[in-house]
């Protein structure tokens, strides 16, 4: 009789906590359309590995669905770096090659990911699970769930959550800490913008030098470049349309669908819900803002040694994050609210392409050199 009923009798509050945290992500999936594709099948994960027993995780030592697609797709980093093939085939780096200038906001806008590491470090965590933390700040979920799943596993729930959420939240984040630094003659500056295509050399040397400059400067870091590279390489080619457009679209739909759900399984309540979990939550948020104002003050500092038909929005620097296209609509819609008609959706754009790029770059940097300084 006692077995009848063990999944009434085996409830614990932790695991109603855990059910109204799913269900908080996927009501912000449906009722706001927040990243659905990723925070519904978290949510849902969630709930799934919190009901009694964790038959989905693992029990009496067989493991179950869940935890066969965590170890195949997480602990190995194949999911992550499936998706940055697919990543690569939908981002066009022609903008960037247009204003290649915009690639040191990329730069500068990952000012949150060390500025977050050092307040990580403060707060006790090692070094190795502060960068974990600090690479919530690259706005660029399969690189956070990369470099956790190598330097902190037992953290990888919270920190896969913080980085989709705050992605998803940027059009909420970035515009009052864009109005805070910034003026409303500043808002309104507007930038010319000169149309032009990049040849079909350039587009595919790219990758590819890419690709080598990274392998020789920091080998480590291969994995991630190498996969976003291939799949720009794909779509660049010409040759491989139909390739182009099935890792573009099923390829990354499907293997989203499947990390997510993952992330949501190993958010198991013992692990989640703890004073961890919440700094974490916390300092992610601290890491959105910093890169923000990282890009912000460079363009701002730019100006003061530019001509006045010269330059630059500085709401710009705000698209150096990693959350392509969303923070360059968001700021195209900033500047159409202070002065109708003032378009800057291209060189939003080409800083958020170098932003996709810069994240992947600090990651890379994060993996070959953290462990030196750990020793």
């Amino acid at each position: 009789m006692q077995d009848v009923f063990v999944g009434f009798t085996s409830i614990t509050w932790q695991m109603v906590v855990m059910w109204g945290i799913g269900g908080l992500l996927i009501w912000l999936a449906i009722k706001k359309e927040y990243e659905p594709m990723l925070l519904l099948p978290i949510g849902f994960g969630a709930i799934l590995v919190n009901l009694p027993l964790s038959v989905v995780w693992e029990h009496e030592n067989v493991a179950g669905f869940l935890k066969i697609l965590y170890d195949g797709g997480i602990v190995n980093e194949l999911f992550p770096l499936l998706i940055f093939v697919g990543i690569g085939a939908m981002i066009d780096f022609a903008p960037l090659f247009k204003n290649p200038t915009m690639i040191f906001f990329g730069a500068a806008a990952q000012l949150g990911i060390f500025v977050t590491m050092m307040f990580a470090t403060l707060l006790g965590f090692d070094l190795k699970t502060a960068a974990s933390i600090g690479i919530i700040g690259a706005a660029d979920g399969p690189t956070a769930i990369y470099v956790a799943s190598k330097f902190a596993k037992n953290f990888l729930g919270p920190i896969s959550v913080a980085a989709y959420s705050y992605m998803s939240l940027v059009p909420l984040i970035q515009p009052p800490v864009i109005r805070a630094l910034t003026t409303k003659e500043e808002r309104r500056i507007h930038m010319s913008y000169h149309e032009s295509n990049a040849p079909k050399w350039l587009k595919v040397l790219f990758p590819i030098i890419v690709t080598m400059t990274s392998g020789l400067v920091a080998p480590i870091s291969v994995p991630l470049v190498g996969s976003l590279m291939f799949g720009n390489l794909i779509r660049e080619s010409g040759v491989l349309d139909r390739l182009s457009q099935t890792a573009q679209n099923e390829l990354t739909y499907l293997v989203t669908l499947l990390l997510g759900i993952t992330i949501g399984g190993s958010m198991q309540a013992d692990k989640f819900l703890n004073y961890q979990t919440i700094l974490i939550l916390c300092m992610g948020l601290v890491a959105f803002v910093f890169d923000t104002v990282g890009g912000v003050l460079l363009a701002k500092s730019v100006n003061v040694f530019l001509p006045k038909d010269k330059k630059i929005n500085p709401m710009i620097g705000a698209c150096g994050i990693s959350a392509f296209p969303m923070s360059a609509r968001v700021v195209q819609k900033m500047a159409q609210e202070e002065e109708r008609g003032n378009i800057i959706l291209m060189q939003a754009i080409s800083a958020n392409v170098s932003g996709q790029l810069g994240s992947i770059i600090a990651g890379g940097l994060i993996l070959a050199f953290v462990p030196l300084l750990a020793h």
